[in-house]
């Protein structure tokens, strides 16, 4: 007798007397199931594989447009000028709009033959609540009536005179500031008011600036250079207390001059 591996007899003559409960032979049993089912995902699988390639190149492709980006390419459109009309030279103003109240023509009355009259002046009543003028206008009646207030009307020129605050040296003016009596008699105002500091041997020059006003006034003080020991702030302490000068003259008027003056300093040994 010919054993049928597929019926899986040989296994029961294998396990024949033999204890069946055992697992090998339930793993014997079924394994012609196994097989089969084994064999058949094996061939499925090698048939995929295989065909695999045909079946890719039946699928069909996109167009190469399709997939790739498209490129849009921008062009500079230059538009047509727009049209200016030029300016019209000579062109006559626009019309005034119509005044708020009827405006009649004033006809000046003049001595003539009857005859040659040819316009006839307005009756009282015609220019009654109403304008005179050149010629007759009708009025706007929806024109809104204002009354200008007092002081807005046209105002006399007044010619306003320059004010000349420039500071002149005292080179190239006409007429140089002074002191009344001159410059000597200023020096001994100085002399007599300046009180020089107790130091011994102390000699030398303060040098001081100022500016003569319009009225004679000294400002502006500063002291340019001194030997110390408060001989400048002495010096700005008595050119305060000066009495006015003769201003500069420039164009025949007065003006502002700035001075500068040495002081000579020497205490008393």
């Amino acid at each position: 007798m010919k054993l049928d591996i597929l019926k899986n007899q040989w296994v029961e003559i294998v396990f024949e007397g033999r204890n069946k409960l055992y697992g090998a032979y339930d793993l014997r049993k079924s394994n012609r199931k196994t097989t089969v089912k084994a064999l058949l995902i094996g061939a499925f699988f090698f048939s995929l594989a295989v065909s695999a390639p045909l079946i890719i190149s039946l699928i069909p492709k996109g167009s190469e447009e399709d997939n790739s980006l498209k490129e849009v390419k921008l062009t500079n459109v230059k538009l047509p000028p727009k049209k200016v009309e030029p300016p019209k030279l000579n062109a006559p103003p626009p019309p005034p709009p119509p005044p708020a109240v009827d405006q009649v023509k004033f006809v000046k009355p003049v001595v003539a033959k009857a005859e040659d009259v040819v316009e006839e002046p307005p009756k009282i009543e015609e220019i009654k609540d109403k304008k005179t003028g050149t010629e007759t206008i009708k009025g706007d009646p929806d024109a809104v009536l204002t009354v200008a207030p007092a002081g807005t009307g046209p105002k006399t020129s007044q010619v306003v005179e320059e004010v000349d605050d420039q500071v002149y040296s005292t080179a190239g003016i006409e007429v140089k500031p002074d002191f009344p009596g001159g410059i000597e008699k200023f020096l001994g105002f100085v002399g007599k008011n300046y009180r020089v500091p107790e130091e011994e041997g102390l000699k030398g020059k303060v040098y001081v600036s100022f500016v003569v006003e319009k009225d004679g006034s000294l400002t502006d003080i500063k002291v340019l250079r001194d030997i110390g020991y408060g001989t400048g702030k002495e010096a700005i302490r008595v050119l305060q207390k000066s009495p006015k000068w003769n201003p500069g003259i420039q164009n025949g008027k007065p003006v502002r001059v700035q001075y500068s003056l040495p002081i000579s300093i020497q205490s008393q040994e």
